[in-house]
């Protein structure tokens, strides 16, 4: 996990890392978690290639965190794949994600 600030943003963003199945998950849950309690409040995905539906479960798990914390978790760079995915199982509204790459990226099997 990245925690290192966005550019354009201020401190308190981090990224995801490049791959975000049901194998990584506690480890990316736990880490995002961390930096939640250390004031983030922006999460990019753009590192994000890899993914399968516990992706959108950590994703959640975050904005909940954050949310328990008094803030919003903003959701950067999701990508098209992982979207169609939090779509396909009715969530997409629950997610505060902007959509800001255009390529579709390699998806795990769920």
């Amino acid at each position: 996990m990245n925690r290192a600030p966005l550019p354009g943003n201020v401190a308190g963003s981090f990224a995801t890392g490049p791959t975000l199945t049901h194998a990584s998950a506690r480890a990316a849950l736990a880490s995002g978690l961390e930096c939640i309690a250390g004031g983030a409040r922006n999460v990019d995905c753009a590192p994000l290639t890899q993914f399968d539906s516990s992706a959108l479960a950590v994703l959640l798990a975050w904005q909940r965190a954050a949310r328990a914390r008094g803030a919003a978790l903003e959701i950067v760079n999701l990508p098209a794949g992982l979207a169609s995915l939090a779509q396909a199982y009715g969530v997409d509204t629950l997610l505060s994600a902007r959509h800001s790459r255009s390529v579709d990226t390699e998806r795990s099997p769920s």
